[in-house]
């Protein structure tokens, strides 16, 4: 597909772009509003049912996880340290966030998009891997392929995987990381005092209603938003869904929009979408879903896709 097949906003536009866009409005207001419902709901926890609190604390979690992913894409006209301050503080506590900036960058080389070992963020399995896993990993890489077993245990895997890497970055004697993950630590302690010490919510139970359940959501925007194509444009998905699950992801559901104009703010790919949706749809060889319940009827229990990469 060619850039002609979706115009892009010329430069004149651009420059005539409202100061509420050009100083990032929508986003900061978005950014202070997460922050006050999170502040809200953990101080409010008491009084809220347990399956309330699991679905609005994964809610508000995966949307921070969805705001930092805005931060490193858009945002582009506030100066780098602002953009990094409004995403910083880590309600999510698993992840630091220059981990997660270098490694989403790195996904976004369209071309190596779903290669085992080059794409941070890619399902599949190389061949020689594959071979060398035993018969129980097999099973559990196969079941990751299910969208009930990605969205219920999948994050658990994503962990497994992070520490993994870690732990054997260190082994190998590089401590790059080191400095990140003490930053990282700093960071999150004010987090979990406002959350232990003033609120009195246990760590435990902010980690069952906040931070697994915004994992749980973020497994299920990503469980097959790419797949294997010989035109690297034709492995993104588009997902049409509801304002409830595309302000929840910002609209990176219509992820080929996103590929194709990473540094768009969320606001506008939804009207970009529409206006050009033939276009974006005839772009990505139509690997598109109707919502998310279309991917549950077909994939919740049948594999998406063979976990071994087809070519890499």
């Amino acid at each position: 597909m060619t850039t002609a097949h979706i115009p892009a906003p010329s430069t004149r536009a651009a420059r005539a772009a409202p100061w509420w866009r050009h100083y990032e409005v929508p986003t900061l207001i978005l950014a202070v509003a997460i922050y006050a419902a999170w502040a809200a709901l953990v101080a409010s926890h008491g009084a809220l049912p347990g399956w309330l609190l699991f679905v609005l604390g994964g809610y508000l979690a995966q949307l921070h996880f969805s705001l930092q992913h805005e931060s490193i894409h858009a945002m582009r006209h506030l100066p780098q340290w602002l953009r990094w301050a409004s995403v910083w503080p880590p309600i999510n506590l698993w992840l630091p966030y220059p981990l997660y900036n270098r490694g989403h960058s790195a996904h976004h080389v369209n071309f190596h998009l779903t290669h085992p070992e080059r794409d941070t963020e890619s399902a599949y399995h190389s061949a020689p891997a594959w071979a060398g896993y035993g018969a129980a990993w097999r099973w559990i890489y196969q079941a990751n392929q299910t969208l009930a077993f990605r969205v219920v245990l999948g994050p658990v895997l994503r962990l497994y995987k992070l520490v993994r890497g870690e732990v054997g970055r260190i082994y190998a004697g590089d401590f790059s990381h080191v400095g990140i993950w003490l930053v990282h630590a700093l960071s999150v302690a004010p987090v979990l005092y406002y959350v232990i010490e003033v609120c009195g919510m246990s760590l435990g139970k902010y980690l069952i209603c906040f931070v697994y359940p915004g994992m749980m959501l973020g497994a299920l925007r990503s469980f097959t938003e790419h797949r294997w194509s010989d035109t690297p444009h034709e492995r993104v998905a588009i997902v049409e869904s509801n304002l409830l699950f595309g302000l929840l992801y910002l609209y990176n559901n219509l992820h080929h929009v996103h590929h194709r104009a990473p540094t768009m703010p969320w606001y506008e790919i939804p009207v970009h979408f529409r206006r050009h949706r033939a276009a974006v749809l005839a772009g990505n060889g139509h690997f598109y879903y109707r919502g998310y319940s279309e991917i549950a009827r077909r994939y919740l229990f049948r594999p998406v896709f063979a976990p071994v990469h087809p070519k890499w």
